[in-house]
């Protein structure tokens, strides 16, 4: 066959290859595009606790009834780790679009105290608080521990002996047992506290032996508390719990000691998000925990106090100023002399991430520099070698430092341009890398870019940023 016949056979080959692409880009890409009206896409909750605690059940509760509220899925991710640092800062520190939400705890008023990170209850738009629950403590239903009076007889007699957990040091539960020391004019330390992720590590660090106390809330202790595998010998309020089957409880201040704090859980989001979207939440939000929406036949409030949790909730204002007040009164506590002894662990929560960098920077630097000290005949002996094995030629250097580049490019690009934009730039390049015709990179870099976002967003409800195509 002639090559003019060759090239006529060609022609319409192509235009239908071209063709198939753009009907393909087209069908893939519907839907990729922004509506004018909020929300449109999966919104993310995070949450800085581990799975299982009672930051998390509320967290997954909430997400239930916003996704009934709002049409569109609610993710709950554990953001654990960093004492409470890395679920904090990945909620109020994600782009200002109302598709991250955080779950904020009382961390927020002590990680800044601590120097752990610059981020505090400023550093969001606060939206509506969820509940206020007094801390307590829990021995083992064999612990010869049966009261606060116990307790203390028992610091007195061996100080440093018993540990005790619930949660990261000095976050919200250690504050609270250590307070209860202080105002019993002992130091911090004369109950030795071993860090967690939460309260249910901790619940079954109890039960295995292995620790002697935890300090957390009635309600993430409640299925072991209801089984009698565990005894509250003390809730630190001035007030009973009045939900069923907990009245029985004693209170600190029944027992001779004045000592009380509450943990409290809200809902915020990053600071600058637009007044709109932190109104649409706020009114979907007041509608849950009045109980006007129902998700399984039960609201909101009815899960709360079937759980044994408070249900004291604060809107926008109110609940600025409530932590405000609670901020001013932690840091009052966490500057004073005695908590200057009390030590987080000997690295701090940024410890493992910069170590991890800082080898994965070596390795790459040592490879590089392996590579870029190749012999450049070697380099050719390969890619001669390849043209008559009929293989593929060599990585080249440039291929060696692509794929650090596009990861840092994702990196620094993909929340303002965009993930489909960023991803089609990145496929495209490693295609002309691997030496592929130019008509089937574009096809593969937008056909894939938009096929990974569809496949992520619409069937494993993970939201990707969407930059540009917002408009």
């Amino acid at each position: 066959m002639s090559d003019a016949n060759r090239m006529k056979c060609r022609l319409p080959t192509n235009a239908i290859c071209t063709l198939s692409g753009m009907v393909l880009t087209a069908l893939l890409l519907t839907g990729c595009r922004r509506s004018v009206e909020y929300p449109n896409r999966p919104i993310t909750l995070t949450c800085p606790w581990a799975a299982g605690g009672g930051t998390d059940r509320v967290s997954r509760q909430m997400a239930m009834y916003l996704e009934q509220e709002l049409g569109v899925p609610v993710n709950v991710i554990n953001a654990t780790g960093g004492q409470g640092v890395t679920g904090h800062s990945r909620g109020l520190l994600a782009a200002p679009d109302g598709y991250t939400l955080a779950m904020m705890t009382l961390e927020l008023n002590t990680m800044h105290w601590r120097g752990l990170t610059n981020l505090d209850w400023q550093d969001c738009e606060p939206l509506m608080s969820l509940n206020e629950d007094p801390a307590a403590l829990f021995v083992r239903s064999e612990s010869p521990i049966r009261s606060m009076k116990d307790l203390e007889e028992t610091v007195h007699e061996r100080p440093g002996e018993l540990t005790a957990s619930g949660t990261a040091s000095l976050a919200a539960w250690h504050l609270a047992l250590a307070g209860w020391l202080l105002s019993i004019d002992r130091p911090p330390g004369d109950i030795a506290w071993i860090p967690s992720q939460g309260s249910a590590p901790s619940l079954q660090e109890l039960m295995s032996g292995g620790i002697d106390i935890v300090c957390c809330s009635v309600p993430e202790a409640r299925s072991l508390l209801d089984s009698r595998s565990i005894r509250c010998i003390g809730i630190m309020s001035d007030e009973r719990i009045t939900q069923e089957g907990l009245e029985h409880l004693e209170t600190f201040r029944e027992q001779g000691t004045d000592w009380i704090l509450k943990g409290w859980r809200g809902l915020g989001v990053p600071k600058g998000t637009p007044p709109e979207v932190q109104e649409r939440l706020v009114t979907s939000l007041r509608r849950i925990v009045t109980g006007e929406t129902i998700v399984n036949d039960q609201s909101f409030p009815a899960y709360m106090d079937g759980e044994g949790f408070d249900r004291t909730w604060r809107e926008t204002d109110d609940f600025a100023a409530f932590m405000q007040e609670t901020d001013q009164v932690l840091g009052d506590l966490l500057t004073r002399d005695e908590f200057k002894e009390v030590k987080s662990g000997p690295v701090g929560p940024l410890a493992f991430p910069l170590l991890a960098s800082g080898l994965a920077a070596v390795c790459l630097t040592v490879s590089g520099i392996g590579r870029l000290r190749a012999p450049s005949d070697s380099l050719a002996m390969n890619t001669t070698s390849s043209h008559t094995t009929g293989q593929q030629p060599a990585v080249s250097r440039v291929a060696f430092v692509a794929v650090p580049a596009f990861t840092a490019a994702y990196a620094l690009l993909a929340n303002t341009v965009g993930f489909i934009i960023v991803a089609a730039g990145i496929l495209f390049g490693f295609a002309m890398l691997l030496k592929s015709r130019l008509r089937t990179a574009v096809v593969l870099a937008v056909c894939g870019s938009a096929g990974i976002y569809q496949v992520f967003t619409g069937l494993l409800r993970v939201t990707l940023p969407i930059g540009w195509f917002g408009w």
